[in-house]
Parts: structure tokens; sequence; C-alpha cells
């Protein structure tokens, strides 16, 4: 299996809901690193995994979306508890869809997973791991 991983960063504030988040239940500010990676079986024709130009500028345009936002008011996560894990998948979700709509390029119609990891800081950080078959959109 191949991969290729990029990376960007990102902003929010946010809160909790439930006892088990403590402290955190109050609105906070989190920054997250984001590393986005690509899968695939066999590279392409290029021998590549993915256009990282494509891909860097994709992961920035789902990032920049959130970013500097109080997810709290996001119509997309009401009511959601916007855990790092939750926001691994969100974001994975988001890049599979620019995927399969072509805007990582053709080639990318190939890539058959990708994964998403939030670090919190150096030391603990939360990943989501999804695959690209036509109907996983």
């Amino acid at each position: 299996m191949f991969s290729v991983t990029v990376r960007d960063h990102i902003m929010i504030a946010h809160s909790f809901r439930g006892e088990v988040f403590g402290p955190a239940q109050r609105l906070h500010g989190a920054t997250f690193l984001v590393d986005a990676s690509f899968r695939r079986e066999e590279l392409d024709d290029d021998n590549i995994v993915v256009d990282i130009g494509l891909a860097t500028r994709e992961l920035g345009s789902v990032v920049a979306a959130l970013n500097f936002r109080n997810l709290d008011d996001e119509p997309d996560f009401k009511g959601a508890n916007t855990s790092t894990e939750f926001l691994a998948k969100a974001i994975a979700d988001r890049l599979a869809k620019r995927v399969h709509a072509g805007m990582l390029g053709e080639s990318a119609r190939g890539l058959t997973g990708i994964s998403v990891t939030l670090h919190e800081s150096h030391v603990a950080w939360a990943s989501y791991e999804r695959g690209l078959r036509p109907h996983d959109q």
C-alpha cells in the first residue's frame, strides 16, 4: 500500500456536553495540526499516489471552512460534541467528497482510502480512516 500525507492546521472554538468532559464543557479554543493521508494499492500512470499540490490545496480548503470558527455555531455540527475524533471524521468525509468530485485530479479516483489525524499536542492525537470506493461517498 502506498500513501502520501499532507499537513495543515486549524484553530477552532467549541464546547462539550457531558460530565466526562469536565471543564471542557465551557467554551474553549483548540489548535490542531491536521495530517491527511491518501492511500492506494498501486501508483498511477505517473508513479504517484496523488498530486501533492492538489491534495495540499484541498486539505487547506476544507480546514479553511472551519478555521477560526466556533463549531457550536456551525449548522453541520448542530447538537454534536465536536471531539477530536469527530472532527477527524468530518474532515476525512469532506476530503472524500472532493476526491469523488474530481478536485484532486482524475487519477485520484484510484485512491482506496483516506485517513485524517488531528494532533492536539505532541503527546495526544486522534485519527479517522475511511475507504474511497464509489459507494463510500
